[in-house]
């Protein structure tokens, strides 16, 4: 995607109650009974930093027969909240009824899941369902990390008339092994916020973690990303939940959490600013010898191509690859960079030499055709 979409979209600020620090959402995975919600809500009002609360009422479930929520018997519960607590209210919706229904209840705040916001027809659905309505609605990226899915989604709520719209990170899903249940992956994050500028983007740490024991560290890196919030989910006994129990804190816990995160500013003032522009023009210098290098990398790899065709040989040489990957990672260990950065690194390289040397045979190829052909006539 080459150019920024078009987006009609309110500041944030205009819309949630903000401080100079990120917005906070909390609030259980699921709402499993009224009790449950009142008592989390009332320990959430004390923590001073939460001022919406969220509970799935609608759970969409992987495999059948897990709790699938409590459904519209819960939207009252959201409402009692709202009453007694003073907390804004925000819950999920997958398709129009939900809208409906959410809408009818007086909740504040829609949001869109990782499930429903891979799914262009689910979308529209909700977008369709929400036109004439004045209600913020934030777009969670889709579970796989295609970055135009996401923005599509966005658009789509947009168009229908919703200028209060944001996006929230909550991760991608993976097969690899790695600590998160749903991987970061922050620069799909980046390229977000430089293809949509002005929308506000919040973070969800707990489906990035899938254990609370990683959430301190998340919230840290959101807010370092200068993310606009974090939604945050807090059960008041996250051990018993009936969903994603591993995932959730306590109010008690979620408000230590957020007194310990350091907030900083984009730019600071007077020398240290200095010193950040000097360190980048370090990076910007190192930036330059880097791609310098990588254009001299390719320069060499056409030169191979060039002898692998008249030697008769296959441009993929497994042997090779293989030595080569494990010498850079033995190298980059020596200097500190991790494995699987070093590994991502040479895979594109890998990736595009195989391709260079394919076009660079096939256009020599080419050239001894027409050269044959020339003889001949």
């Amino acid at each position: 995607m080459s150019k920024h979409p078009q987006l009609d979209i309110v500041p944030m600020d205009e819309w949630l109650p903000q401080s100079e620090q990120p917005l906070v959402i909390a609030g259980p995975c699921s709402a499993e009974s009224e009790e449950q919600v009142m008592q989390t809500a009332r320990e959430l009002k004390k923590v001073s930093q939460v001022s919406v609360f969220r509970a799935g009422i609608w759970k969409p479930r992987t495999r059948p027969g897990g709790f699938s929520g409590m459904g519209v018997e819960a939207l009252s519960w959201m409402k009692r909240v709202k009453e007694e607590t003073g907390l804004l209210t925000t819950i999920e919706v997958a398709n129009a009824n939900h809208v409906y229904e959410a809408l009818k209840h007086g909740i504040d705040i829609l949001w869109i899941g990782a499930r429903t916001s891979a799914n262009p027809f689910s979308v529209q659905e909700i977008a369709d369902a929400l036109k004439g309505a004045d209600i913020p609605v934030f777009v969670k990226n889709p579970i796989s990390p295609d970055l135009q899915l996401w923005v599509g989604a966005i658009e789509r709520i947009n168009q229908a008339g919703i200028r209060r719209v944001g996006a929230v990170h909550r991760g991608f899903s993976t097969h690899q092994k790695t600590p998160f249940r749903n991987v970061p992956k922050w620069e799909l994050v980046i390229e977000l916020k430089r293809l949509l500028p002005d929308i506000p983007l919040i973070c969800d740490p707990s489906h990035i973690a899938g254990s609370r024991s990683l959430i301190p560290e998340l919230c840290q890196k959101a807010v370092d990303m200068a993310m606009n919030g974090l939604m945050v989910e807090s059960h008041i006994s996250p051990d018993a939940a009936l969903s994603d129990a591993a995932q959730q804190v306590q109010p008690t816990a979620l408000g230590k959490i957020l007194e310990n995160i350091e907030y900083r500013v984009p730019q600071g003032d007077g020398e240290p600013k200095e010193f950040l522009e000097i360190l980048r023009e370090e990076i910007d210098i190192t930036d330059n010898q880097i791609l310098e290098a990588f254009a001299r990398r390719s320069e060499i790899i056409e030169k191979i191509a060039l002898y692998k065709k008249s030697h008769k040989m296959t441009i993929l040489q497994v042997g090779r690859w293989q030595q080569l990957l494990e010498n850079r990672l033995e190298e980059a260990r020596k200097i500190g960079l991790e494995d699987d950065f070093v590994k991502a690194i040479y895979q594109l390289v890998h990736d595009r030499s195989i391709r260079l040397q394919s076009q660079v045979m096939n256009k020599a190829e080419k050239k001894d055709k027409d050269g044959k052909m020339k003889d001949v006539s």
